[in-house]
């Protein structure tokens, strides 16, 4: 979570370069000498449904503080300008929508503390973070979990170049700095979001070389679904026709996708072919500047994981989902969860979802009062409508599920270690490898990300080879650190920062 405010070099570092020494000049301490910051609500994340979540429970009578990993509150969605850079381009109004959002808990007195990175969950009731530098321990009566999504990766040779990245990071260039990942900007993957994207960085300036879509979006499909969609969310339907006004004359291509990236010394080269692929078929050849894929996200569960909550498997969807009830209660004692990080329900789902939960939550520690019973029943009603918009969405964009099937044997799949398809191979042909096992063979799963992109796609290519089913038992077990951290950082000095 870096920053943009001067130009930065970056480098690829080398396994054989010797790692600095980091001294913090103090002694190691327990945990037990750190402080504990007693709280009646403790949020993380404040996305949309962090955010509504604090709201509702702050206007019920509870005590709220939300944190989150990021320098600016507001998530993925409703992400503010980082920079002044309102000459190239105005706030518009999904930018004001949150900027409203964060005011609202603001003036309600919601403490809103950003750059704060939880690290250790320990129990429901004691959590470590590092807050700017100082280790921070929160021992909150009630946990709501609200991290969100990342984005899922799919291996394509070529897919590690540099130019190549998501379409969420080029999402993060333009709506928090204003900067284009390039003139000229190719994006392909599975869902709306590449919609979106392609449509902003053309409102900024960009040419957009191609968007290319895995689902087939047939006629037929469409016709069931466009007027579920319409019928329970207009303005979202109304959102998506604008996006694709302003695309007019730019290349859709259904079915299909980037089957592989070469580089010149100025351009990046993107191969593309139809999906599922055909003996003889043609591909399709485009160049481009940046090349942007975004295949839909990965709930960030890994803290709800680590406290033990229930997971399950959803097919239709290929991701693990916490399970929740109606009120985003999990399985574990005074812990709920909201949002993306149970299951994708998108931002305007999330922002109903939070208002629930809030409420629940209030009335869990006896604040029974201040509860809205209509806001209560609005946003349980405008919840169940986003479901069904949702459902109907993503039947318009049923696709295959991509893992491994696009990449050769000399294609990156674990980024962090550079670990290749080769190697992953190799090692599930030794016996009956479990994915612990697997890990301890290639490395895959132990650099910086912790297996958040590499893990979901060796755990479905384990379960499809071995004929097992896909449960948690599959996938790399969650660990302290659930995020990367410093040692200095643990180590250092507590002040009153």
């Amino acid at each position: 979570m870096t920053k943009l405010e001067t130009p930065i070099a970056v480098r690829r570092e080398s396994f054989e370069q010797a790692l600095p020494v980091v001294q913090s000049g103090e002694a190691p301490k327990l945990v037990d000498a750190i402080p504990e910051e007693q709280l009646e609500v403790l949020i993380i994340g404040a996305g949309p449904a962090g955010l509504a979540a604090g709201i509702a429970a702050k206007r019920a009578g509870a005590d709220v503080c939300i944190v989150d990993e990021r320098q600016l509150p507001g998530g993925q969605y409703f992400k503010q300008l980082a920079v002044d850079c309102t000459d190239l381009a105005p706030a518009d109004r999904q930018h004001s929508e949150g900027t409203r959002l964060i005011d609202e808990a603001r003036c309600l007195g919601v403490p809103i503390r950003s750059s704060v990175e939880i690290w250790g969950v320990f129990s429901p009731n004691e959590l470590i973070g590092t807050e700017r530098g100082t280790v921070r321990r929160f021992n909150p009566q009630r946990l709501v979990v609200a991290t969100g999504a990342y984005e899922r990766g799919v291996p394509i040779p070529g897919w590690t170049l540099p130019g190549v990245m998501t379409t969420g990071a080029a999402q993060t260039l333009w709506r928090s700095y204003r900067r284009l990942p390039g003139q000229k900007v190719l994006l392909a993957g599975h869902g709306p979001l590449n919609l979106q994207v392609a449509s902003e960085l053309a409102f900024g300036g960009a040419e957009i070389a191609a968007v290319i879509e895995l689902a087939p979006m047939e006629v037929a499909t469409a016709v069931k679904a466009l007027p579920r969609m319409l019928a329970a969310a207009p303005g979202l339907v109304r959102d998506g026709a604008r996006y694709r006004a302003r695309l007019r004359g730019v290349t859709m291509i259904y079915g299909s996708v980037v089957t592989r990236i070469l580089k010149t010394t100025s351009k990046l080269i993107a191969h593309v072919g139809r999906y599922p692929r055909l003996p003889g078929s043609r591909e399709e050849i485009y160049d481009a500047d940046a090349i942007c894929l975004g295949y839909g996200f990965q709930p960030s569960n890994e803290i709800l994981r680590a406290l033990g909550a229930a997971q399950m498997f959803d097919e239709r969807r290929n991701q693990f989902t916490t399970v929740v009830d109606d009120v985003g209660r999990t399985s574990v004692e005074s812990v709920f969860a909201v949002g993306d990080c149970t299951g994708l329900v998108g931002a305007r789902a999330a922002l109903s979802q939070g208002t629930v939960v809030g409420a629940a939550v209030a009335q869990s520690l006896g604040h029974r009062r201040g509860v809205d019973g209509a806001a209560f029943a609005h946003a349980s009603r405008d919840l169940a409508r986003h479901r069904r918009f949702q459902k109907a969405l993503w039947e318009l964009y049923a696709a295959p599920h991509l893992t491994l099937e696009l990449a050769d044997s000399d294609t990156v799949i674990c980024r962090c270690e550079e670990v290749t398809l080769n190697r992953i191979l190799a090692a599930l042909s030794d016996g009956q490898p479990s994915i612990g096992d697997l890990k301890r063979a290639t490395r895959a799963g132990m650099g910086s990300c912790q297996g958040r992109y590499c893990g979901p796609l060796l755990a479905r290519t384990l379960a499809e080879r071995q004929g097992r089913v896909l449960d948690e038992s599959i996938m790399f077990a969650p660990r302290m650190p659930v995020k990367p951290v410093a040692i200095a950082d643990i180590a250092r000095s507590i002040t009153d920062a």
